[in-house]
Formats: structure tokens, C-alpha cells, sequence
């Protein structure tokens, strides 16, 4: 996994965001028809699906989960952690990810994350987060934090947007509190917490990922 996230960080990304010049009928927004970025030199396209009578399937067609764990969670995660909405996490792809200053993050199980993610999104499950994982350090270490006299500096580090199953899932939650836990900055964390579900269900694009 150390791998993967110190490619990830190291990877040159370039951004082109579309116009409305395309003749798409359903769009992000009104004048922006798609997102368009390179990423470890492969080309990603997020869009909306334009079969006006898509439907949501499996697991995100369902209304009740046992609560818990599927207990819908706040709007607001923890103080100082703004939450982010998918234009949100659109310019934070344009903006932080394209500069190489911010990570997407799915924080659900591989499991989860195996079956479908958002372009360009990098899998650290919440669990590998948590203040018993023997690499917590180091995986502070690859998303910018340095030693610091026995302690960490936070002040280089990476901002992330992370995100897991839906409102009803705990898992993006709890990442954030194991980094805020280990020190990690609030105001270089944001929470989209509509997650998979509400991405499905605006009819953006997903990948499967290592395909």
C-alpha cells in the first residue's frame, strides 16, 4: 500500500476541464459537460451518464441498512472539517489534486473499493488509519507529514477529501477521526459525504480500478 500512495503523491497530473461546447444533453452543470485528467499517464473522463432512464443498482437501490453500522451520519464530521458536495470535490480535483497538493481518498475496505471508485481516487481503508497500525507513521510520513523531534509536523502535508459508501456509512467518518486522533490538521481535511451513493446517483462516472 506504501507503494501505491508515494506513486500516487509522486504522479504528474494535468487537468482540461470541458465547456458547455459539447452536445451532451444531461451535464454537471450548465455550462461544464465533463472533467477530463491524466493521471500516472492515463486518461479519465468524468461525466454524467446520458441514459435519462438509468437506474441505481445492488446495494445503492436500498433504503434501510441495520443501524449500526449503517447509521446515517452529520453533515459535519468535526469541527474545522468542511464538508464537500461533488462540485466541491470536482474543483478539489481541479485545484489540489492537479497541483499536487491534495489526494482523494476512498477510505472504504478494499472490498468496497475493488467494485467501482471515482477517477482518480486513491484506496487507504479507514482501518489501516487506526492508532494500532504498526505503518500509521509511515503512512502519515507518505501523505506529508516529517519527523519533528519524536513528533509529527503537519505543516507540508497533503490536503484529502475523503469519501466512502454514502450519508449511511462510517467508514470516511472514522479515517477522519483516526488522522484528527494522530494530528492531522483539520482544515486540510474535507468530508464528501454523499460518497458513492449520491456519485451513483447524479450518474457520474466510476472506474473499476487496475483496468
Amino acid at each position: 500500500m506504501m507503494v501505491r500512495i508515494g506513486a500516487l503523491i509522486a504522479a504528474v497530473v494535468t487537468f482540461a476541464f470541458a465547456t458547455g461546447t459539447s452536445a451532451q444533453t444531461v451535464k454537471i452543470t450548465e455550462d461544464k459537460a465533463s472533467v477530463s485528467f491524466v493521471l500516472n499517464g492515463q486518461s479519465y473522463t468524468i461525466e454524467r451518464n446520458q441514459d435519462e432512464n438509468a437506474t441505481l443498482e445492488a446495494e445503492f437501490t436500498k433504503t434501510s441498512r441495520s443501524c449500526p453500522p449503517f447509521c446515517v451520519q452529520p453533515i459535519s464530521i468535526a469541527e474545522g472539517v468542511e464538508t464537500y458536495g461533488e462540485l466541491e470535490i470536482l474543483g478539489f480535483l481541479e485545484n489540489e489534486v492537479a497541483g499536487g497538493t491534495g489526494l482523494l481518498v476512498d477510505a472504504r475496505l478494499p472490498e468496497f473499493y475493488v467494485k467501482g471508485t471515482i477517477p482518480g481516487a486513491l484506496n487507504i481503508p479507514f482501518s489501516a488509519l487506526s492508532a494500532d497500525n504498526p505503518y500509521l507513521t509511515d503512512i502519515l510520513k507518505a501523505l506529508g507529514a516529517k519527523d519533528a523531534g519524536g513528533s509529527l509536523d503537519f505543516s507540508s502535508a497533503l490536503q484529502l477529501a475523503l469519501f466512502c459508501n454514502g450519508p449511511w456509512c462510517g467508514q470516511s467518518p472514522r479515517a477522519i477521526t483516526e488522522l484528527l486522533d494522530a494530528g492531522y490538521p483539520a482544515e486540510r481535511i474535507k468530508y464528501y459525504r454523499g460518497g458513492m451513493q449520491d456519485w451513483l446517483g447524479l450518474g457520474l462516472s466510476t472506474i473499476i480500478p487496475n483496468q
